[in-house]
């Protein structure tokens, strides 16, 4: 023992070298120790045999060299079986449903699990081997039963709302009759914790009305007076593969451990053997092979690949399995609403024969294939089918294995002539003749596809005797494009388009020509065919490229708040690739040529062939199903033009009436795709980054010189600096000191990277190419706020020279009080206005501010009307160069590629559409809003306010009141003679004159 524990220390010190040491690497280590080293007693063997001798007096002697016992722990483990418990007063464990609404169709499971612990070799006699053993019983309605419990933790009783479990701890025996033509029998003694009934037979529960404490640490009563007795087949086949067993309690009925007998059944676990041999029965359903149904005589191509048949079978059957609506059936509801062989319960009824949300599971699969002569084989096949209702827990239903009426064990046979899976179904407990396998079961897995047959496994259930009375029940299993990587090596499936025509309808109605579709085209990139890849390889890209799953909006936006809806669009084919180009094994050298070099596709051949599925998630689109889509993809907009078909899930006989569907599916559905994420995103992200860096020093560069244009222009021209607005100015000189304060991308802020993809991208960020541009683009609007500012401080100065005249007339120097007060008027009407509009969506402040900037003009108009101008204050390279500089971003908003990906949409410096709550009509409106105020400026300066008001005067009625003389300029010579001379003795102000003197020959 001290050697081995030395070993293990060993290990765990040289695995902490290794691998790291952390808690969890030597706990696992611990935990396998502790599992090795249970040691499992046999104290109570001789009140086994008491016990059990019912069993003994009919078992069998064992033979030494039977090869059974090493296959105990194998086949007579109970995986989720179900249990019942005979009506009395004594029931064995309590159920919390207090969380269950009243009329809700949900039921609680009854399972139990059973684990053979211990086969004890050593110890046996002639007609039995010691054995131990775990059971886990319980009633619930969540997922978590299915685990096994801790080897060596005893027995336990839990309880929480919707589940309750005990587990017990079992020795026993194992023994072999001939009874029921043979079988294996365990009968073993058990200890478990129980939880106390009250006397009172009706109300035994009364502690789980108690506070907390009562209910987490309930009363419990050690019993070790349980006997447990389990029956299993010798050998499983079709018509003998259930395992029942039967638990009591050994107590008198007086006693409070006493608890109402309990009844289990369920069918062979995973790990045990199955034996094929029901050929007679199988014959009765399929016999003459294939047999004739709708599939096989419809035209689908079926798989019949030779050698990989069951690997394909069983990784296709992963998963649960769609009911189809009898929608072709044509007779009384019972009859066409009946769900195949499978009984209903209440919530497979209230369908209505819809069968929304009934799903079917494929279980115990066992598939051996056998080759015969040439390229033909052959394979049998068996399974159980479980119809699973509409509201049960999808998790516990993939682990339970008992019998029921919504169990169909299966065997059958498949052969790669005609790729037909025929199988035999029994329904439930049948006997060892077959007397209720009355189900034919014909399965296929299709390589032909279109937008009707979207599934890799279709079949149906039909009843083999005409006593039975129930439709063909069909079922299928949509295909996805990602479970196709492995699916067929030997075979190729294809995709037949069939909406095309319909398709191109929908590209003539939202595509008409336009300039800026024009401009996108020659301008814009989007996912397309890789000139350096191969053809199908370049197609298999491009599937990828446009592959869909992002989070989504309602349309028109809904005033309460929603939870996240999500869409997912996934490419099933795309021209003549059909899922994804996974080896060059399976195509010819011609389709391994570029496809540039192929004379089919040439630059004439300008669209492309798609087909996807559109799938919609979320709680308010539960009743939404699946959209099947086909049609044309256009690489040079980006954009899919596309028909579809849904899945209508509807009552049989409404499905039947309606005359508009095809093949129970609704095809009258038209979908236009906006250009969509692709794979090279973040390259593309960067590409705008660097290109919109390189937009902004430009801008930036050409607003300079309008500045410098402008402080020229009033070097020669004082005699109009007054009337230039400050409050114009200052809305500039705003909207440069933001970024300078909040740093130099404070309008555009960027989220801290969260995943590992987000990380690369942001250290991509950093580069030096991104830092240089980013420093070059501050030092431009540092740049461009000093020389705002020093066109104020021209501005300023000037109105202090007319307010140093004598006579004093500070009324005839213009004034930016009212300008400041009409403007800022205007913009929170405007404000206001907005935030009304767009209710649901909250603008930032800082993106009105932007707006603020791009109307910097408006003061100014608004001061030349107060002021009555006869001046040019503005020089027109200046404010028609600013006015340039600030329609470039819309322009360049209005024709760009929308941002590849939206959850890197806040990186997009020059504009960013997702915090744009003005929408693509802003982008028109708010240049044209502002051409309009530079023209309105050109026409104030161009003609002096007298005229402009002749003009303007409609018979006797004029649109501007008549002109006053307080605004009257007066020349600038004047001015500073009249400041030189120090007029009224004020050395101060000529004192001042000079300085600024000295400020305009620095210039």
């Amino acid at each position: 023992m001290t050697s081995v524990l030395l070993v293990i220390f060993v290990c765990i010190v040289y695995g902490s070298f290794v691998f790291g040491f952390n808690g969890e690497y030597f706990q696992d280590v611990v935990t396998e120790y502790k599992t090795e080293s249970v040691t499992y007693n046999y104290d109570r063997i001789d009140e086994v045999k008491k016990k059990c001798g019912f069993v003994l007096s009919s078992a069998s002697e064992l033979k030494l060299d039977d090869s059974r016992f090493y296959s105990i722990k194998d086949d007579l483990n109970v995986e989720s079986g179900d249990w019942e418990q005979e009506v009395g007063d004594a029931p064995i464990m309590p159920f919390d449903d207090r969380d269950i609404p009243k009329k809700s169709s949900r039921n609680p499971l009854k399972l139990v699990s059973f684990w053979v612990t211990d086969v004890d070799l050593k110890h046996r006699s002639k007609k039995y081997v010691s054995v131990s053993g775990d059971m886990l019983i319980g009633i619930t309605l969540d997922d978590s039963f299915s685990e096994k419990p801790y080897d060596g933790g005893g027995p336990q009783f839990q309880i929480w709302p919707n589940h309750t479990q005990i587990s017990m701890s079992f020795q026993g025996i194992y023994t072999e009759t001939k009874k029921n033509g043979g079988e294996r029998v365990l009968c073993l003694l058990g200890t478990a914790m129980l939880p106390s009934r009250e006397s009172d037979s009706n109300n035994p529960w009364e502690w789980m009305k108690g506070s907390d404490q009562n209910y987490y640490q309930p009363p419990l009563l050690q019993d070790d007076q349980i006997l447990l007795v389990l029956n299993s087949p010798m050998t499983f086949t079709l018509t003998n593969r259930a395992i029942r067993g039967e638990m009591s309690s050994l107590n008198p009925k007086s006693n409070q451990k006493y608890f109402d007998k309990v009844h289990i059944l369920s069918q062979f676990g995973r790990s045990a053997h199955y034996e094929f041999g029901a050929e007679k029965i199988v014959s009765k359903a399929c016999d003459p092979y294939p047999y004739q149904d709708s599939f096989l005589k419809g035209g689908i191509d079926i798989y019949k690949g030779i050698g990989r048949f069951c690997e394909v079978l069983e990784q296709v059957t992963t998963g649960a399995l769609t009911v189809v609506p009898n929608w072709k059936c044509n007779g009384t509801d019972s009859f066409c609403s009946k769900l195949g062989p499978f009984g209903s319960d209440k919530a497979i009824q209230a369908t209505d024969g819809s069968f929304k949300d009934v799903t079917i599971l494929i279980q115990n699969l066992r598939c051996q294939q056998t080759h015969g002569k040439g390229n033909a084989s052959s394979a049998k096949v068996a399974a159980v089918f479980r119809a699973v209702p509409p509201l049960e827990n999808r998790h516990n239903a993939a682990w339970r294995y008992g019998v029921s009426n919504l169990t169909v064990a299966a065997e059958g046979l498949w052969k790669s002539s005609s790729g037909q899976l025929c199988m035999v179904g029994c329904l439930g407990l049948v006997d060892a003749e077959g007397t209720g396998c009355d189900t034919r079961i014909c399965l296929y897995i299709p390589m032909s596809f279109s937008i009707s047959q979207r599934s890799i496994i279709v079949g149906s259930f039909s009843s083999s005797n005409s006593s039975t009375s129930y439709f063909p029940l069909s079922f299928e299993k949509l295909v996805q494009p990602t479970e196709l990587w492995n699916y067929f090596r030997t075979a190729t499936p294809h995709y037949s388009y069939s909406k095309i025509d319909a398709a191109a309808i929908v590209l003539e109605k939202n595509e008409p020509f336009s300039f800026r579709t024009v401009i996108k085209k020659s301008l814009l990139h989007f996912p397309k065919l890789e000139d350096s890849e191969t053809f199908l390889s370049s197609l298999s890209l491009l599937s990828e490229d446009l592959t869909l799953h992002i989070s989504a909006v309602p349309d028109p936006l809904p005033k309460t708040h929603r939870q996240r809806i999500e869409i997912q669009m996934e490419i099933l084919s795309l021209g003549p690739l059909f899922g994804r180009y996974w080896s060059s094994s399976n195509f010819t050298k011609d389709e391994e040529t570029p496809y540039h070099t192929k004379a089919e596709y040439t630059e004439k051949q300008l669209l492309l062939n798609v087909s996807a599925q559109l799938s919609i998630i979320g709680i308010s689109y539960s009743n939404f199903s699946a959209i099947f889509l086909e049609g044309l993809y256009d690489p040079h907009v980006g954009k899919m033009y596309l028909a579809g078909c849904r899945d209508v899930r509807a009552s049989w006989n409404i499905l039947f009436e309606s005359m508009d569907l095809e093949s129970g599916l609704d095809c009258l559905i038209e979908l236009q795709t906006l250009p969509i994420i692709y794979r090279k995103q973040r390259e593309d992200i960067l590409s705008h980054r660097g290109v919109e860096g390189i937009l902004r020093i430009l801008t930036l560069s050409f607003a300079i010189a309008c500045i410098f244009s402008q402080l020229f222009y009033i070097k020669h021209n004082l005699d109009s600096v007054p009337f230039m607005s400050l409050v114009m100015l200052g809305v500039q000189a705003l909207g440069y000191s933001l970024p300078l304060i909040t740093g130099a991308e404070a309008l555009f802020k960027k989220p801290a990277p969260q995943s590992s993809y987000e990380m690369e991208s942001y250290n991509l960020e950093k580069s030096q190419w991104f830092q240089v541009l980013d420093y070059t683009v501050k030092i431009l609007v540092m740049a461009s706020f000093l020389l705002t500012l020093r066109l104020i401080q021209k501005v300023w100065r000037s109105r202090i020279r007319l307010l140093s005249r004598a006579p004093l007339e500070p009324h005839r120097v213009p004034s930016d009080k009212p300008v400041l007060l009409t403007t800022s008027t205007i913009h929170v009407i405007g404000y206001i206005l907005i935030l009304i509009i767009h209710s649901v969506k909250t603008p930032e402040l800082e993106e009105y501010v932007g707006l603020v900037q791009d109307f910097f003009l408006l003061p100014q108009v608004i001061g030349n009307l107060l002021w009555q101008i006869d001046c040019k204050p503005l020089r027109k390279l200046y404010f028609i160069g600013i006015t340039v500089v600030r329609l470039l971003p819309h322009v360049y908003d209005y024709i760009r590629s929308p941002i590849p990906n939206p959850y890197f949409a806040e990186k997009n410096e020059f504009v960013n559409p997702s915090l744009d709550f003005y929408s693509k009509f802003g982008d028109i409106a708010i240049p044209v809003t502002a051409v309009f105020l530079a023209v309105i400026v050109y026409i104030q300066q161009r003609w002096d306010y007298e005229k402009l008001s002749q003009i303007l005067t409609f018979r006797h009625y004029k649109l501007l009141p008549s002109g006053s003389r307080v605004y009257e300029r007066i020349p600038s010579k004047s001015i500073e003679a009249e400041l030189a001379s120090g007029v009224n003795g004020n050395a101060t102000r000529g004192q001042e004159h000079g300085d600024d003197d000295d400020d305009d020959d620095d210039e």
